[in-house]
């Protein structure tokens, strides 16, 4: 029996929150542990309450003892204060680093601690400043782009992959705005007209709804997810009786609407992984994209496209980040803790990241600094950094020949972790960028065998050799790596280098939803 003295409003349990942790825990930090099934949810004359034991239960069984438990199975020398465990998600995603989804990239507030001289525990081993020129061969999505942009630093980004060098200068470039906003208008329009010939809204209106109230019925929100976590509900397998239950309703009304499920080929990623529906509208957007006047203004809506499609695949909500296999039918969503459905059209989501990527931007464009960024496709190990940058911008290209690369900062690519194009596979489709899967380093594809490895030492000591051309004399670089096969030893040693420091941090939010105790080291090294 819960004692009335012991439930909180909302506004009440974030103070008191904040009182017991001794950091600010906001209403909406509440709201979310109700909403996820976290602590229960009491309706107090239509108020919502949460008792405050719940809240103990929870914060001692999770958060008061993660330091100690992740210490424990990493070790004392972990460095908590790079956990970063204070952040939101918000925080760790602000602006333009969620422009576009992308794997195995960093959060941007490791980049500011080692990069910023202000950082107070960093202070004595400040390597930078504003005004230098700081280089990341590996520039993925552009994190060391944005920051050093931020700190009032020049930088440059090499990556093999034409797509992430398209997403990281669209990062940091400066835009037309209202041209684009003009653009994303027309292009709306015309996709609303497209799709008001079909039956498709209908379709997805009365599924929706049907969908909702069978939700509402069997899956309440947060009650069904609380039991789920308290061990009185078996997930699995009610999940799939009422998976089953509710499937005949769906195909019932897919032949009532003569909803079309698949296309007719297979041939590439972007035949296998979308319903028929939503490719004939990624096939008409793409024809209006290519129709765009201002090829800065095509550049940024590309991204919008592609960031669409990518919700848009024929797969689970679990399943966006690994797909296993393409689905057409209403599901089980351990993820949301209710029956989920396919996506039969994709203008929800394009208008929403339309929407979100000019609101990025500006806040962006509010932060910028007047310094030079850009990101070069190319291939590390053996590129002229300067004559690659006199194409793209000789102002800059003459700036770094006289000034050289202060230093490196970057993020190699973990051995057989991720293959790099693949995870962008539907945008090398339809873009028909070139592929250069071979010349990746350490690629999924590979694996970690003896030679896998031997492979990844020598490419990324390649990689460092050829920056020191580009670098001063009394250069730093940090990288960031997982270094559980004890490589960065033999790596600095091919690349001339020395290791001065190491700092082991914990990696509390992984792409891959790891739960496991997981760290990461970043390494300092100097020249001989």
């Amino acid at each position: 029996m819960i004692d009335d003295r012991d439930l909180m409003t909302i506004p009440q349990a974030s103070k008191w929150a904040t009182d017991y942790l001794k950091k600010n825990v906001t209403a909406s930090n509440i709201s979310y542990l109700i909403q996820y099934g976290r602590i229960r949810k009491y309706d107090n004359n239509g108020s919502t309450r949460v008792s405050k034991q719940d809240l103990i239960k929870y914060y001692h069984s999770y958060l008061g003892t993660r330091e100690i438990n992740w210490k424990a199975q990493l070790g004392a020398d972990i460095n908590w204060e790079l956990s970063f465990d204070y952040l939101k998600e918000a925080d760790t995603t602000k602006h333009v680093h969620r422009l576009h989804p992308y794997k195995g990239k960093f959060i941007p507030q490791l980049v500011e601690y080692f990069l910023d001289s202000h950082t107070d525990d960093f202070k004595k081993d400040a390597c930078f400043k504003q005004g230098d020129i700081i280089l990341d061969p590996f520039c993925g999505s552009g994190t060391t782009l944005v920051q050093a942009n931020e700190l009032g630093m020049h930088a440059i980004g090499i990556d093999i992959s034409a797509f992430n060098t398209l997403i990281s200068n669209i990062k940091i470039e400066k835009h037309h705005l209202v041209d684009v906003q003009n653009e994303l208008h027309n292009i709306t329009n015309g996709l609303k007209r497209f799709i008001s010939e079909s039956n498709i809204a209908q379709f997805e209106a009365q599924l929706t709804a049907e969908l909702n109230e069978f939700n509402h019925e069997y899956f309440p929100s947060p009650d069904f997810k609380y039991q789920v976590r308290q061990g009185l509900i078996n997930q699995e397998k009610y999940g799939k009786e009422k998976e089953d239950q509710f499937s005949l309703r769906y195909f019932q009304l897919i032949n009532q609407y003569g909803i079309k499920l698949w296309q007719r080929k297979s041939e590439n990623f972007l035949d296998m992984w979308y319903l028929l529906t939503v490719r004939e509208e990624i096939d008409f957007l793409f024809e209006r994209v290519k129709h765009i006047q201002n090829r800065e203004t095509q550049r940024v809506v590309q991204i919008i496209l592609s960031r669409t499609i990518r919700t848009c695949r024929a797969t689970t909500h679990a399943d966006l980040a690994t797909l296993k296999e393409p689905i057409a039918a209403v599901y089980y969503c351990a993820k949301h803790g209710k029956m989920c459905k396919p996506l039969f059209s994709i203008l929800s989501w394009w208008e929403r990241y339309s929407q979100d990527t000019i609101q990025r931007l500006v806040q962006f464009d509010q932060l910028r600094t007047n310094t030079f960024q850009t990101c070069l496709t190319g291939d590390s190990r053996t590129i002229d950094i300067i004559e690659a940058l006199k194409a793209d911008n000789p102002g800059f290209a003459q700036f770094v020949k006289e000034q050289k690369v202060k230093g490196v900062f970057s993020s190699p690519p973990y051995v057989g972790l991720i293959n790099y194009h693949e995870q962008h596979a539907y945008a090398y489709d339809l873009f028909e960028f070139d592929r250069k899967d071979e010349l990746e380093i350490g690629p999924l594809f590979k694996g970690k065998g003896k030679e896998a490895r031997e492979q990844y030492i020598k490419g990324i000591s390649a990689v460092l050799r050829n920056c020191t051309k580009f670098l001063v004399q009394d250069y730093d670089v940090f990288l960031v790596a997982n270094d559980k096969f004890n490589m960065y030893s033999t790596i600095a040693e091919h690349s001339e280098m020395r290791i001065v420091n190491q700092y082991k941090r914990p990696v509390l939010n992984r792409t891959e939803k790891g739960k496991g105790a997981y760290s990461e080291s970043i390494f300092h090294l100097k020249s001989k």
